[in-house]
């Protein structure tokens, strides 16, 4: 897995993409700044439009790279999950769009040794997809599948072009400009559907930085995280990989309740036999409340919720924070609660915060007496036999079983986030506590997944695709959080001084995503770039909740 050194390529070479960033302005009314190959078009439309392209794109991609595999290697091709076609759906084309910030210059010799021994091996990362029939497979007729072809790294390594004077007077404000252009730019289907974007000038943070932007439907974030992983070494011992996070204490999903020995009384069996009864009504609720919500329920209509619909085509803005993984840990021991449930908490009383001040209610009185409003996140779940990060090989063994197998095995969960004024800052760790422990007693993730896979064998993915669509658009957020490497990593033989993932391409105007590396967590937040003028407010605000938060704890 370790690259070897390999020519610098020529200019010539490489793929340059001709975007001019303006940092002067905000895109205050949403409409994009487009690449001046589409200077007259919004963001939506351009979005659409691209859409459409990638969609005439899929059949031809598959045509072309036919003749130079043979008829052989198309049968052999992988039908796609059904997770992964819904990623093609035109309200759910989702990107995952990741900055990782570098301590080093880019080394583009390096860089590319790497690509090459490890990302372009990968037989997602080397696939494209297709929907070609199957030679003695009717029942599969028309599916998308992947099939595998040649890897041309020139079409993948991007160096846009920068307007220099931006860079220099304001990196920062560059790197997010440039990013979230990249939320209203298609992607081409004919090829491996990933690119590496190099910004090869120092930001606040960072000497250099790399944005990996990839479809969604090439894997999950469990997946995608462990061949990041793979794709680097320890800063200590370059030799080595990066050592893996502690696996949960627990092994199995966290609804798992062991049963008790004999030995323990009949009372122990008999509070092991009701655990279960309590997950079955707690399941029932939840799927019932889920149906509901994808048809009909509705969150109340607030400053944090979509304006209007088409959000999922419109520019995004990624903006980020580097909060204190200790200060999060002080709560977490203080409260006796688990590091999500300090997490569900900032964001509620971040949330809060951000609400009251936009609804212009500055009656502290009158903001205590107000009863809390609920406003609901779809949050994706891990739903792996074996939670946790993996390593690579481990996770392509396709032994069936295999508890931690590639690709989009998630499942989705409604987590309700409480917005209320409390005088004890606490109080939101101790709401967010209750929450996710309530959640933790409920299958409603694994029914989500398998349900979600039965609609498409029964209906097909239009219906699948229109299920999802009413839970996104009637609630508030999306929220994750994922564990990272907790040792200093290189990439490539540059190191990693922050990594800050977060998507694009769903209907919601808010997604929340923490992201932990070695000592810190980084809280990214990707908005709709003309409903979230003040996004930095918002970052302010989760930075501030948890400083209050500490700063309770801390006195208790």
């Amino acid at each position: 897995m370790d690259p070897g050194a390999t020519a610098d390529p020529a200019p010539s070479t490489l793929r340059k993409r001709p975007i001019s960033v303006d940092t002067s302005r905000r895109g205050g009314d949403g409409a994009s700044r487009e690449p001046a190959r589409r200077p007259e078009r919004g963001a939506s439309e351009a979005r659409r439009e691209g859409e459409r392209e990638e969609e005439s794109s899929m059949a031809p991609a598959g045509e072309q790279a036919a003749p130079a595999r043979g008829r052989g290697d198309l049968e052999a091709g992988e039908p796609m999950s059904p997770a992964g076609r819904l990623f093609r759906e035109t309200h759910f084309n989702c990107y995952i769009v990741a900055t990782i910030g570098l301590g080093a210059a880019v080394d583009v010799a390096a860089a590319r040794a790497g690509l090459e021994a490890t990302l372009s091996r990968h037989p997602r990362f080397s696939s494209v997809q297709t929907s070609l029939q199957v030679k003695d497979d009717a029942k599969k007729h028309g599916r998308p599948r992947w099939v595998r072809t040649a890897v041309n790294l020139d079409d993948h390594i991007i160096f846009p072009c920068l307007d220099p004077a931006a860079t220099s007077a304001n990196p920062d404000q560059a790197v997010e400009d440039y990013l979230s252009s990249l939320s209203t730019a298609p992607m081409d289907h004919s090829r491996p559907l990933w690119e590496l974007h190099v910004l090869d000038f120092p930001t606040s943070e960072a000497v250099s930085a790399v944005v990996v932007r990839m479809h969604h439907s090439l894997g999950d974030g469990i997946s995608l995280l462990s061949l990041l992983i793979a794709c680097t070494r320890s800063a200590a011992d370059p030799a080595r990989l990066p050592e893996l996070p502690p696996a949960p204490r627990r092994a199995g999903p966290g609804h798992a309740r062991p049963r008790p020995p004999l030995s323990a009384g009949l009372v122990a069996l008999a509070l092991w036999l009701w655990s279960y009864v309590v997950l079955a009504w707690h399941t029932v609720v939840d799927v019932v409340c889920f149906v509901a919500t994808a048809w009909f329920l509705r969150d109340p209509r607030t400053p944090l919720m979509a304006a209007s619909e088409g959000v999922e085509f419109r520019r995004k803005r990624f903006v980020h924070r580097t909060l204190s993984l200790d200060d999060v840990k002080f709560v977490k021991n203080a409260m006796k609660c688990t590091v999500n449930d300090v997490l569900v908490g900032v964001t509620s009383a971040g949330l809060s915060r951000y609400y009251f001040r936009k609804t212009s209610d500055t009656n502290n009185d009158r903001k205590k007496s107000q009863k809390s409003i609920c406003v609901r996140s779809a949050l994706l779940v891990n739903i792996r036999k074996t939670p946790g990060l993996h390593a690579l090989a481990e996770m392509m063994d396709s032994s069936k079983s295999n508890g931690a197998k590639w690709g989009n095995l998630i499942g989705y969960i409604i987590l309700p986030f409480h917005i209320a004024m409390h005088d004890d800052p606490l109080e939101y760790i101790r709401q967010g506590k209750r929450t996710a422990e309530r959640k933790k007693t409920s299958l409603e993730a694994v029914f989500t997944y398998w349900s979600g896979n039965l609609i498409v064998k029964l209906f097909g993915m239009k219906a699948a695709a229109a299920l999802c669509y009413g839970m996104f658009t009637n609630t508030t957020l999306s929220f994750s959080s994922m564990v990272g490497p907790a040792e200093k990593v290189e990439f490539y033989g540059h190191p990693i001084v922050y990594i800050a993932p977060s998507v694009y391409g769903h209907p919601h105007a808010l997604t929340v995503h923490y992201q932990s590396y070695m000592n810190s967590i980084k809280l990214v937040l990707a908005v709709d770039d003309a409903q979230f003028p003040d996004s930095h407010q918002l970052l302010d605000d989760f930075a501030e909740s948890l400083r209050l938060i500490r700063q309770a704890a801390s006195t208790r």
